[in-house]
């Protein structure tokens, strides 16, 4: 059979062998199609399984991932919540510490309300290391513990301060357990407020004040506080140190004059207090575990802190921002933040009638 290059070289006459040619090589083409489209389908459906695989396998990575962080968040949580809901479940002591300032604290509030609730719990000893706090703040918390010893027998272990506000939660337990060098006491209500008059004028700043009545926003900041406001104070001041002192003469089972003569604002050590009644018992948690046993307690039984819940990680990172962004701000290392917050810490400002010891929280002397 000629050639295709011969064909075309025979010229017009030769056109029907061209056609025939023609016809031979499209039936050529047609044969081989079929043959181009498997191979391509086939190579398609490679490329998908080894894709699929490939999904497959990060998956497997993301789900197992996702199970170790859900894993750790869960151990996590355990650890943070103390022993954990096993513990609290079977019967035991709870321990519930009062330590710092006195303020109204909500979380504490709730968590004494737990404890009231909880039906694994026997008995409850209040561990209290406090200078006091605010006289409101106080009162709150001794009316929590005074319903929590309707139902469970409560016991207070004193540390090392148990003062104003701090002896005033103490003296909510129906027994009180402190160490012989033990500070007890401060029973009394203060009221303090800063006058820099003095300081304004200097600046050459004078601040004009237009009210309703002389007695309205006194004392303030920016003027000596009249006779009147002063008198005011007092009357206020008095009426919440009586209702102090009733209550130490309720709970401690002494006559009016005697819980007088306690109620100067005199601190006593635990040797002291107990020699003048307003402790039980010295010792420590041992002793309170011991008087828990004669109201039908099993000693036996452990003793498990419910602790506060914990401030989120989230939460610390501001505050330790915040903190480093206000040492910036006046002119002291950032690495100083934690000077910072001793002295901007929350026990700096206590709004209203105060009944505290010694406001830092330490006793003169400590480091």
């Amino acid at each position: 059979m000629p050639s295709l290059d011969e064909l075309q070289d025979a010229g017009a006459d030769q056109t029907p062998w061209h056609d025939v040619w023609t016809s031979i090589s499209c039936c050529r083409r047609r044969k081989m199609r079929p043959n181009l489209r498997a191979n391509t389908t086939m190579a398609n459906t490679a490329d998908a399984i080894i894709d699929r695989r490939r999904l497959r396998r990060k998956l497997t990575f993301w789900r197992a991932f996702t199970l170790v962080l859900v894993a750790l968040a869960l151990i996590s949580f355990f650890l943070l919540s103390g022993d954990g809901f096993s513990s609290k479940s079977a019967p035991h002591i709870a321990k519930v510490r009062v330590e710092g300032t006195i303020f109204e604290n909500d979380e504490l509030l709730k968590r004494l309300h737990d404890v009231e609730e909880s039906a694994a719990v026997k008995g409850v000893i209040l561990t209290i290391d406090s200078p006091g706090g605010t006289t409101a703040g106080g009162e709150a918390i001794y009316e929590a513990v005074r319903k929590l010893a309707m139902k469970k027998p409560v016991v207070a272990q004193v540390g090392t301060l148990a003062a104003s506000a701090g002896y005033m939660i103490a003296s909510a337990t129906d027994h009180i357990v402190a160490r012989q060098s033990s500070i007890i006491g401060s029973i009394g209500v203060l009221f303090q407020y800063p006058d820099i008059s003095q300081l304004l004028t200097k600046l050459g700043v004078k601040v004009e004040t237009i009210k309703s009545s002389p007695l309205k926003a006194e004392p303030n900041f920016f003027n000596p506080a009249s006779d009147e406001a002063k008198a005011m104070i007092h009357r206020m001041i008095i009426d919440s140190y009586d209702w102090f002192v009733g209550l130490v003469q309720e709970r401690r089972n002494f006559t009016h004059e005697q819980a007088l003569a306690l109620a100067d604002g005199s601190v006593f050590t635990g040797r002291q207090a107990i020699a003048n009644k307003l402790i039980d018992e010295l010792g420590g948690e041992d002793k309170a575990v011991g008087w828990l046993a004669t109201k039908g307690v099993d000693g036996k039984l452990p003793v498990v802190e419910w602790k506060p819940v914990e401030k989120s990680s989230l939460g610390r990172l501001f505050s330790e921002s915040a903190l480093k962004m206000l040492a910036q701000y006046l002119g002291i290392p950032q690495e100083s933040a934690g000077i910072v917050r001793e002295l901007t810490g929350e026990r700096i400002f206590l709004d209203g009638l105060v009944s505290v010891w010694h406001v830092d929280g330490k006793p003169v002397g400590a480091q």
